[in-house]
């Protein structure tokens, strides 16, 4: 199911031409405060017009339609719309025909048996960032003891990420990027070994977001070629507390009290203006193909905060999760310290 979480549960749906995109957003308890000044900052670091971005510029302001009453949530399903104002779906006519070399509208077209929506991608477009950034504004209420840190490491294998992107918009090209993410207050014990991981539950989120190619945890692939001495973390005290971080925050798939850390690769936008050689689905042979319409640069630019996001989604269910453990084992157990 296209879903994400188990008691805080995300769906997200739309197309990046249509009507509005959206968010139905399950488990969140009642009573939470929410106001629409709390999306300003999220948003602001998503939104479009900045040097490398896109030129589509959308007011995205969320219409609540169920979920809150009087300014805070009512513990049913929160749902929010995003209408699209600033559309342009001519600019995508020609890739209906020729799909875009990278990007997913050949494989929606085979998918969706030729029904897919292909204007700006569809739903495979990162225009559906927007309600996964909104949602998670909402699960980093839920963990008010965490603080998130986002920024970009490198572009293109440069430092200076703004030098890097101005030299690819200069050449018609696009250029990737690496993220780092850090989260501190997180508590100990979160997760589960194997199939319920940190990591691996982190990581479907993460994979979720359009343009993520890699992600790796603390050292991530440098312990590869590292021995057990230098990875392993010493302890220091009885909470858990290390002299270092190698393992990124996490052992055995659960939190360990220490900073979050993990880095995410997301490769370069698949839409630019040098020209690329495709299929003509209509003819069936070979086509060169020159992108036009209004596209990102650097997707990393608008797409970190997207990240953030989904990892503050996951980290959300987990303590909702932790918490319905604490309960249950309150009920079953009520003598207990009698």
């Amino acid at each position: 199911m296209n879903s994400l979480g188990r008691i805080l549960r995300l769906e997200i749906f739309g197309e990046s031409h249509g009507p509005a995109v959206g968010f139905v957003l399950d488990g969140v308890p009642p009573g939470l405060p929410i106001a629409q000044g709390d999306f300003d900052a999220d948003l602001a670091r998503r939104r479009a017009g900045g040097a490398g971005s896109t030129g589509r510029v959308e007011a995205d302001v969320p219409e609540f339609l169920s979920g809150l009453y009087r300014g805070r949530t009512t513990g049913t399903p929160l749902a929010a719309i995003f209408r699209n104002g600033d559309a342009r779906p001519s600019d995508y006519e020609d890739f209906e025909r020729r799909p875009r070399p990278g990007h997913a509208d050949l494989v929606g077209h085979v998918r969706y048996r030729g029904f897919s929506d292909p204007r700006g991608g569809g739903h495979f477009s990162g225009r559906l960032s927007l309600p996964l950034v909104t949602a998670g504004v909402i699960a980093k209420k839920l963990l008010p003891e965490c603080a998130f840190m986002t920024r970009i490491l490198e572009a293109g294998g440069e430092a200076d990420v703004e030098k890097a992107v101005a030299k690819a918009r200069a050449a018609g090209d696009s250029v990737g990027a690496l993220v780092e993410l850090r989260v501190s207050g997180v508590p100990a014990g979160l997760g589960e070994p194997f199939f319920g991981s940190v990591e691996g539950e982190v990581a479907r989120a993460i994979f979720a977001v359009p343009g993520v190619r890699g992600i790796e945890f603390g050292d991530g692939f440098r312990a590869a070629r590292m021995r057990g001495s230098e990875h392993n973390d010493p302890i220091l005290s009885a909470s858990g507390l290390t002299a270092k971080n190698g393992a990124g925050g996490i052992n055995g798939g659960v939190t360990n009290g220490n900073e979050l850390v993990l880095r995410v690769a997301m490769k370069p936008a698949s839409t630019i203006a040098r020209p690329q050689m495709t299929v003509d689905l209509a003819r069936g042979a070979p086509a060169e193909l020159s992108a036009g319409g209004r596209h990102d640069a650097c997707i990393a630019l608008r797409g970190a905060v997207a990240l953030e996001a989904a990892l503050a989604l996951v980290l959300a269910d987990f303590a909702l999760l932790a918490r319905s453990h604490d309960a249950a084992a309150a009920i079953e157990t009520p003598g207990a310290g009698a």
